[in-house]
């Protein structure tokens, strides 16, 4: 089944890897960092410090991902932090309401954890931006780790502080799977409902006498009502 696997959390809780890992198990998968859609909108308008402010940016991170995943890929994996609740809503509803199937990951860890992990990653001289994304990660700590408890009913939380990023993606695609066999099962359901359904027209229209009703249906009255029949050998 078609799906995007986006996968949130702090700066420092292990996104990156973890679409790395998926990736490496998923070799058909694109990797989509909305990160560059900022960046390009970067460099037609004055930057503002947080591209995700930008209502542009969160339209075409929808329209991008959503033309991805359909002309490129059965999975997408998106590995970005979306700390703002109606950011997060915006865009995953967005792409909910256009019919792509959507798996939430947010990566939890501990304040401690995400400091450490910020400051031990490495920049490059003469690179102020490392430096400015670093600082800017340090200021929002306190607000990732709070967003956890705020992330909406589905979303798969995983401790990326206590599993390694092969037992996250052991958990991430176990729920991809699980979700897949929901799906079908739904799909089967709902065709069978659409069968029922078109017998059930078809038979009605018999009863009234309707010629338009569909070959092999027709109707008898009985003492307590109609009842639909099938013929066979049709």
């Amino acid at each position: 089944m078609p799906v995007i696997i986006w996968i949130n959390g702090g700066f420092g809780a292990g996104k990156t890897t973890l679409a790395e890992e998926l990736h490496r198990r998923l070799p058909a998968s694109v990797v989509y960092d909305p990160e560059d859609v900022g960046l390009m909108l970067w460099k037609w308008i004055l930057p503002n410090g947080d591209f995700q402010h930008l209502p542009s940016w969160r339209e075409l991170v929808v329209a991008t991902a959503v033309s991805l995943r359909r002309h490129h890929a059965e999975t997408l994996i998106v590995p970005m932090s979306l700390i703002r609740d109606a950011y997060r809503a915006e865009i995953l509803s967005g792409l909910a309401d256009v019919g792509e199937e959507v798996l939430h990951v947010f990566l939890e860890a501990d304040a401690g954890v995400l400091r450490g992990r910020l400051n031990a990653r490495v920049t490059h001289p003469g690179r102020d931006c490392d430096e400015a994304a670093r600082e800017f990660g340090m200021t929002l700590v306190e607000e990732m780790v709070a967003a956890a408890a705020r992330q909406p009913d589905g979303t798969l939380l995983l401790r990326s502080d206590r599993l390694t990023p092969g037992e996250l993606a052991d958990e991430v695609l176990a729920r991809a799977d699980s979700r897949q066999v929901h799906g079908d099962t739904l799909r089967m359901r709902r065709a069978g409902n659409a069968s029922l359904l078109a017998l059930s027209s078809g038979w009605l229209l018999a009863c009234a006498g309707d010629s338009s009703a569909p070959a092999g249906v027709s109707a008898w009255s009985g003492g307590r009502g109609l009842a639909p029949r099938v013929r066979r050998g049709l």
